[in-house]
Parts: C-alpha cells; sequence; structure tokens
C-alpha cells in the first residue's frame, strides 16, 4: 500500500508541475544537475537518487509535462546530438526517409501521415544545413513543428508494434489486440509511455536509448535500462513516475 501512496504522491506533484509548466517551454534549455535538488529539497529518498545520478551526469534538459514527453525527449536529444555527427545525421536521414514507405506498407494512408513526415525531415535537414543548436530548439518550442513531430514518433512506434505483433502480443495487458492497444494507447497524442514503446521506437528508428529511473525503490541508487538491450545509448533519458526529461553525461 506504501508504494501505491507513494506513486499517488509522485503523480501528484507531477500533475502540480503540470499545471505550472503549461506556461514553461515544451523543451528547456540546459540546466544544472542542481535543479533537481533543489525541486526535492525536503525528500531524503529522492536526495540520495539525485546524488547517484551526479556521479554520472552534469545537466538536465527538461520537457513539458504533458503525456508526449517520451517522444519529445527522444526527438530533441537524438537531433541534438547529430549536429555534431554528420555521418549519422546521414545515417538517421536515409532510415527516416523510408519510414514514410514502411508506414504506408503497414497499411497508414500515406495522405493523413505526409504531413507529419515531411515536418520530421524538414526537421533533419535543419540540423544538416544549419547545425545550430538553437534553430533546433526553437523548432521543438514552436508547438505545431514540435506536435508534428511527436506524432510522427508515435506513428513509427504503432507501426513496428503493429508490424512485429507476435513478439509484443506477449506484453499487452488484458484481451486487446496489438492494432487496439496502438489505437488507443499509442497514436492518439497526450498518451504516456511505457516500456513497450520505447523498445518499439528504439528499434523502429535504430536508435539505442538508455533510461535512469529514480523512483521511490529500495536503495540510493538509481536503475537504468538501454533499449535495445545490448544497444551503445547515445541518448539518456531520466524518467520519475509519468514523466521523461533528458539527461547529459
Amino acid at each position: 500500500l506504501a508504494g501505491v501512496n507513494c506513486l499517488a504522491y509522485d503523480e501528484a506533484i507531477i500533475a502540480q508541475q503540470d499545471r505550472i509548466t503549461n506556461s514553461n517551454p515544451l523543451v528547456s534549455e540546459r540546466q544544472e544537475l542542481s535543479v533537481l535538488m533543489r525541486e526535492y529539497s525536503e525528500d531524503k529518498v529522492y536526495q540520495l537518487k539525485i546524488k547517484d545520478l551526479y556521479k554520472k551526469y552534469m545537466h538536465i534538459r527538461k520537457t513539458r509535462p504533458d503525456g508526449n514527453c517520451f517522444y519529445r525527449a527522444f526527438g530533441f536529444a537524438h537531433l541534438e546530438s547529430l549536429l555534431e555527427d554528420s555521418k549519422e545525421l546521414q545515417k538517421f536521414k536515409a532510415v527516416a526517409a523510408k519510414s514514410k514507405q514502411d508506414l504506408v506498407d503497414g497499411g497508414f494512408t500515406e495522405f493523413t501521415i505526409e504531413d507529419f513526415h515531411n515536418t520530421f525531415m524538414d526537421l533533419i535537414e535543419v540540423c544538416e544545413k544549419q547545425q545550430s543548436l538553437q534553430d533546433l530548439w526553437n523548432s521543438f518550442n514552436d508547438q505545431n513543428v514540435s506536435d508534428y513531430v511527436v506524432v510522427y514518433l508515435r506513428l513509427l512506434t504503432s507501426g513496428y508494434l503493429q508490424r512485429k505483433h507476435g513478439f509484443f502480443q506477449h506484453f499487452i495487458e488484458g484481451v486487446r489486440s496489438v492494432k487496439e492497444f496502438c489505437q488507443q494507447e499509442v497514436e492518439p497524442m497526450s498518451r504516456e509511455s511505457d516500456h513497450i514503446h520505447i523498445i518499439a521506437l528504439a528499434e523502429a528508428l535504430d536508435v539505442a536509448i538508455l533510461v535512469e529511473y529514480m523512483d521511490r525503490g529500495e536503495g540510493g541508487t538509481v536503475n537504468h535500462h538501454i533499449f535495445p538491450e545490448g544497444g551503445d545509448p547515445r541518448i539518456f533519458l531520466l524518467y520519475r513516475p509519468g514523466h521523461y526529461d533528458i539527461l547529459y553525461k
């Protein structure tokens, strides 16, 4: 029961932050990790966990807690990492370009996904041509551009789950098919993400993601998980119950 109460407490904190942060940027500036210490100044459990994070990370970039935070954090963190790596950027551009046809082959209507795909490709080209972090940051804080990228990443996640439905069916609770799960929990905006979403997106785009899980588990350490297993992550995310932010080594 204590665990349930703690979870409700964590979610209440995030809901409160949500009310405050609707005026916050969709993706924040890079901040010192000490902002977390101040946020949890009264919280002994999280203070220990944050001290553990300090061993590996120096900075955090927060995302607005609107249910789309995983996709927004992923999209920004990955493109930011590619600004300095033109070879990987070209590789990712090719994967992204081909991804629309994969969705069409999987039964999505080209007409309905075209605008989202175009926005995603335009953003990759911004990174390719201008290589400016400020331009990327501005794009992710333009609600229309940012939300179109989130929609496209949700579609890619859905498409991959459905393509590999035989594998993913085992992870879906209840009597829903993978397609029903995608229609209810993946494709709609503001639906939160779990392990299954992260695995699918990481594999769909061939990008490894490391997630640090900061929760009320025993001991003062933060556990991490790499998706897909054995990958070499370029992206580091912090998970707190119901929310994802970006971490920097």
